[in-house]
């Protein structure tokens, strides 16, 4: 049985979440519905890769890489 749920947040993600589900052709609810469900899933063993993700996990960081320093730097780098 579908519910109705409403929710306040920041006018920019709703204006960003909307342009993105246009973009992708879901509705805005199917993708909070969807992203909720993820989270909240008692069966981590699956876990969907979406096509905006999928990308970004084929991606392997240099052997030896210091994930902090690399940080530390770029917000020195940032905020000079």
């Amino acid at each position: 049985m579908k519910k109705r749920l409403t929710l306040s947040m920041d006018d920019k993600i709703i204006i960003q979440a909307k342009e993105y589900a246009k973009a992708n052709n879901v509705s805005l609810s199917k993708l909070v519905e969807n992203h909720l469900a993820t989270l909240s899933s008692k069966n981590n063993d699956h876990i969907e890769i979406t096509a905006t993700i999928e990308p970004l996990s084929k991606k392997k960081l240099p052997q030896g890489f210091d994930y902090k320093k690399s940080k530390k730097n770029y917000l020195k780098t940032k905020y000079k």
